[in-house]
């Protein structure tokens, strides 16, 4: 056994001592430091040749993934700089500025008090069917919005403080549930623009209630429908911005199946715009993720301020959306062309007749629930 190695090491410094003496030139070359001399190739041929792989230059390849024939993709760059960068620059300072300046108001202004105070009389400003895709939509998009942010400023802002295994975990499981909760946000899109789509279409009183500011700087409110205009305006916001972002997100979570910005540059091209539409796959998501991104950002400023107004920001307002039910001074002075829409069609009468139903029935009851007088004590 000794003796075949032997022999078997003996061939093999044989055949290295052949090749040296016939091929010197290669020994040289593969004992050098790496680099191929420069009298091997034409400088100006490889030069060029790399600037091509450096512009994105596609090859062909052998396996199923055409996208391997792409080396370099330059994009990816400038995708990092946007992402890492201007947009999360923005972004930050966005949401850090619309939480300042609601603080600064509320300092300044205090809670919007009902003037007259709260008359304990109710009106049914939204239906059960409202309610519910009002919250669908509302706990759907703060679950997306935290996990978005958490992807977004996670790693800077949440994993040097809970450590990288953690955050890992948080992070793995937030990914699952933006994926699937979209879907829930979509179908409340759907229910929110169907519910209340003939409520905000423009008016003229909306004009009026712009330039007096809603009545947010002083003790008086302009007159107003069932929604006002800065009811009008997140209407809108909500419902162009989250189209915008659900179709986004459709094409992240199904990848490489859609070309939705080459075919909105094309058409933006018909007017004269001059934007690149032979988009490759992985630019197209690259598209996907920063508008995706800004979109999402642009709506958390937008529903920040919403849950201001709804919540500490206005005296009764909460309740239309917790029990359906506003004070009726409350919808007088916010709303007052609809409370007079629902005086004409006897609502508000017949509410008073049955708060005062339910008030007799609650004086006619003893403790014990029975009705009736009460029984004179016995002597």
């Amino acid at each position: 056994m000794r003796a075949s190695v032997h022999a078997a090491m003996a061939a093999v410094a044989l055949m290295l001592l052949f090749t040296g003496m016939m091929f010197p030139g290669s020994i040289a070359i593969a004992q050098s430091d790496g680099t191929v001399p420069a009298e091997a190739f034409d400088k100006s041929a490889v030069s060029e040749f790399w600037r091509e792989i450096r512009r994105g230059e596609v090859g062909r390849v052998s396996i199923p993934n055409a996208q391997a024939g792409q080396l370099i993709q330059s994009e990816g760059d400038n995708w990092r700089v946007w992402r890492n960068g201007t947009v999360s620059r923005w972004g930050g300072w966005g949401l850090f500025g619309i939480v300042a300046l609601l603080a600064l108001f509320f300092l300044a202004r205090g809670q919007i008090k009902v003037e007259r105070g709260l008359s304990g009389q109710t009106v049914e400003r939204f239906k059960p069917i409202e309610r519910f895709s009002h919250w669908l939509l509302a706990v759907s998009f703060i679950i997306l919005a935290l996990t978005g942010l958490n992807t977004l400023y996670g790693r800077y802002a949440l994993k040097p403080v809970i450590g990288a295994d953690a955050f890992g975990a948080i992070t793995f499981a937030g990914k699952w549930l933006h994926n699937y909760v979209a879907f829930g946000f979509m179908i409340a899109l759907v229910l929110v623009l169907a519910l209340w789509l003939v409520h905000n279409f423009p008016s003229r009183h909306d004009i009026v209630w712009l330039l007096k500011g809603g009545g947010m700087f002083s003790r008086s409110h302009p007159p107003a429908k069932k929604f006002n205009a800065g009811q009008k305006i997140v209407f809108w916001l909500v419902i162009l911005a989250g189209v915008s972002v659900s179709l986004s997100g459709i094409a992240l979570l199904f990848p490489f199946q859609t070309a939705l910005f080459a075919k909105t540059f094309a058409f933006l091209n018909l007017f004269g715009a001059n934007l690149p539409s032979d988009l490759s796959p992985l630019a197209e998501m690259q598209l996907a993720q920063l508008w995706h991104t800004i979109v999402a950002l642009f709506l958390i400023v937008v529903i920040i301020a919403h849950i201001y107004i709804g919540t500490i920001g206005m005296e009764g307002a909460f309740e239309a959306m917790s029990t359906g039910q506003v004070d009726l001074n409350w919808a007088e002075e916010h709303h007052s062309l609809w409370v007079d829409e629902l005086r004409e069609k006897g609502v508000i009468e017949q509410r008073r007749r049955e708060a005062a139903a339910a008030s007799e029935a609650s004086d006619g009851e003893h403790p014990s629930g029975s009705h009736g007088p009460r029984p004179a004590p016995a002597e």
